[in-house]
């Protein structure tokens, strides 16, 4: 028996260690989570949607988390001395902070050139809301990065590299994969792009290029048929009840 509790050990990938005194404390250990639950939500909109922009978002978001395993080996670097928390692998730069820093970076990115929300009929309302949605990315970006610190997984220096080389990934993978290709569809990056997108690998899986067509990547068009089809339906109900 004693030998199987030896055995056991603590999953560092979701065990968060804080200070159980501060509120403030305990909100930043569910926030700094924020990756952990990303990855699954990646996977579900990938398989949900198809949508050719959410898996080369989250392929990009894995050769970040690929760089920054390599980049810790290289430089290892230990994490803070004096938190006294024994955890395991090394410190620089801050995995949390580099991948909040792509993902944000890559999605401000999209919304700012790309994406386009259904408008309110305001003019000012539609801007004020995307600004809205911009600052609510970065916030939530720099609260997680903030996290990391607070909590004593890693000093300064180690989560503003994390964030810097993240958002720099983040903002790159962006123009070469999705910018470039739609401003220069003849580009070698267009190219290649539009090849990934005919594959017959690709036809096959079904994946599409929503906002190489639609500004919103489809969802007004998607929304509107459906409306149409919604509605024929309860008309025919209602037709089926008065006779």
């Amino acid at each position: 028996m004693t030998d199987l509790v030896a055995e056991r050990v603590s999953l560092d990938l979701t065990h968060v260690i804080y200070d159980a005194s501060s509120d403030t404390s305990f909100v930043l250990a569910l926030l700094t989570l924020s990756p952990i639950l990303l990855m699954p939500a990646y996977a579900v909109l990938a398989v949900h949607t198809r949508e050719f922009t959410i898996i080369n978002m989250w392929a990009g978001q894995l050769l970040s988390e690929g760089l920054n395993l390599v980049l810790k080996h290289i430089f290892k670097q230990e994490r803070p001395v004096d938190s006294h928390l024994h955890l395991n692998g090394y410190g620089f730069p801050s995995s949390h902070s580099q991948f909040m820093g792509y993902f944000s970076s890559f999605l401000i990115c999209h919304m700012y050139f790309r994406h386009r929300f259904a408008s309110s009929g305001s003019v000012v309302l539609d801007q004020l809301f995307r600004i809205v949605v911009h600052l609510g990315l970065a916030a939530w970006c720099a609260i997680v990065a903030y996290s990391r610190f607070v909590l004593l997984y890693h000093t300064p220096h180690q989560v503003k590299w994390g964030l810097g080389i993240g958002m720099v990934l983040g903002v790159s993978h962006y123009v070469c994969t999705e910018l470039l290709p739609a401003k220069f569809p003849d580009s070698v990056f267009g190219r290649i792009r539009s090849a990934i997108v005919n594959h017959p690998v690709s036809v096959w899986l079904r994946l599409r290029d929503g906002w190489g067509v639609w500004e919103d990547g489809g969802r007004e068009a998607e929304w509107k048929q459906w409306r149409i089809e919604w509605l024929k339906q309860h008309a025919h109900l209602a037709g089926k009840k008065t006779t």
